[in-house]
Formats: structure tokens, C-alpha cells, sequence
């Protein structure tokens, strides 16, 4: 199998690869990680309100975005949210949504589920003293949350929230069903082109590979960190 590999092929496409194919994947990973942290923090201060239409809002939409796969949501935002659009707008067409903002909101409502179970769960980690106290100094409870608890959930959570951030980096590569150019989906065009489907999805799986490795990595030492400071 790998008595032709050509090397060359990789070479030449090195830039395509890397200045337009991983620049889009990073891009996508960073907004949609800040959206879905953004997001579900709220979730999880929703599912932590005690208010019971709150709660059940947010486990409703954790528990169903949860239990679907990433890629049928993919698809459903990015072929039927325009024809939701016209209903809505009363429009003669289809509302316009572009390749990449139908990506990113797509990961942003999909991964909040999931960073609101982190939150949640750091949240409730911190001890009930500490809010107890700041709302005898007379803080109120969005003060509490904003100064005192939030700070510490996102530190105590900080190594499973990047984590699921290399979760969500290997998951960008889902938008190559939508013919998007992400990494994963320049490596698809320089093989359909050349003819060098072996080539360029190893070399694929490798810079996946590597680059999920050094992270998690990072991760490990960071977490180490975190614990020995604690």
C-alpha cells in the first residue's frame, strides 16, 4: 500500500492545508468554545435557579441536544433554518445562512449542553459557605455568582472544559458533509484532485493526532498544576 506513497503531494499542499483549511478549523473551535462556554454557563445557572420553568427549559434542551448526533444537527440548522428564516420573516425565499455561521451556531448550541454539565457541576463543587458569606456582606445573588463563585467553578472546571474543547476541535471536522473547506475537507479536495486518497487522510489523521496529543498533554500538566496549588 505504501510502495508509491508520494510525499510530494503532501508538500505542495502544506499551505492550502494549513493557511486556509486549519485556519477555518481553529477559527470555528475558538468562537464556538467562547459561545458555548457563554452559553452554557447560563444553562447551567438556569438548571441551579431553583425557578422551575428555568429548570425545566434548560434539562429539556440539555437532554435533547445530548441525546442527538452532532451531524444530524448539522444538517437540520444548515437546511432547514433558512426555510424556518422565510416562515418567520413572511420572506418570498429562503433566508441566506452562510457555510460558516451555520457551523458555528450549530457547534455553539450543540457543545453548551455539554459545557453546562461541566458548569453545573463546578458550581455546585464550591462550597455553600462561600456564597452564604457573600450574601451576608450584602452581595446579591448575580453579584455572588459573578465575584465570588463563577471565578472558582471556571478554575476548578478548567481542565475538563479544555478537554471537551479537544472534543469539540475533532468534531469540526463533521462540516466536511457540508463541502466545507476545514481541514479535514482541503485534504478531501487535494485527494479528489490528485488521486491520492491514501496520502492526504493519513496525513490528516496524523495532524489530528498530533495536534489532540500535545493538547491533552497540556491539559495534564495544567490539571497537575491546578491540583498542587490546591
Amino acid at each position: 500500500m505504501f510502495a508509491n506513497f508520494d510525499f510530494d503531494v503532501i508538500r505542495r499542499s502544506l499551505s492550502y492545508l494549513f493557511l486556509d483549511g486549519m485556519t477555518f478549523t481553529l477559527t470555528l473551535t475558538g468562537l464556538a468554545t467562547v459561545g458555548a462556554l457563554v452559553f452554557g454557563t447560563l444553562l447551567a445557572l438556569m438548571r441551579l435557579s431553583g425557578s422551575k420553568p428555568l429548570v425545566w427549559f434548560a434539562g429539556i434542551y440539555v437532554d435533547l441536544m445530548r441525546s442527538l448526533p452532532l451531524v444530524l444537527v448539522i444538517f437540520w440548522f444548515y437546511f432547514l433554518v433558512p426555510y424556518i428564516g422565510q416562515w418567520l420573516t413572511g420572506s418570498s425565499r429562503p433566508m441566506r445562512v452562510g457555510a460558516f455561521t451555520s457551523s458555528l451556531v450549530t457547534f455553539i448550541i450543540f457543545e453548551a449542553a455539554y459545557f453546562s454539565e461541566i458548569m453545573r457541576a463546578g458550581i455546585q463543587s464550591i462550597s455553600k459557605g462561600q456564597p452564604a458569606a457573600a450574601q451576608a456582606l450584602g452581595l446579591t445573588y448575580s453579584q455572588t455568582m459573578r465575584y465570588v463563585v463563577l471565578p472558582q467553578a471556571f478554575r476548578n472546571m478548567l481542565p475538563v472544559l479544555l478537554t471537551q474543547t479537544i472534543v469539540l476541535f475533532q468534531d469540526t471536522s463533521l462540516v466536511y458533509v457540508l463541502s466545507i473547506p476545514d481541514f479535514l475537507g482541503a485534504a478531501s479536495k487535494v485527494a479528489q484532485r490528485d488521486g491520492r486518497l491514501v496520502e492526504m487522510y493519513l496525513f490528516a489523521a496524523v495532524v489530528y493526532f498530533a495536534i489532540s496529543c500535545i493538547a491533552s498533554f497540556g491539559v495534564r500538566r495544567l490539571q497537575a498544576r491546578i491540583a498542587f496549588v490546591h
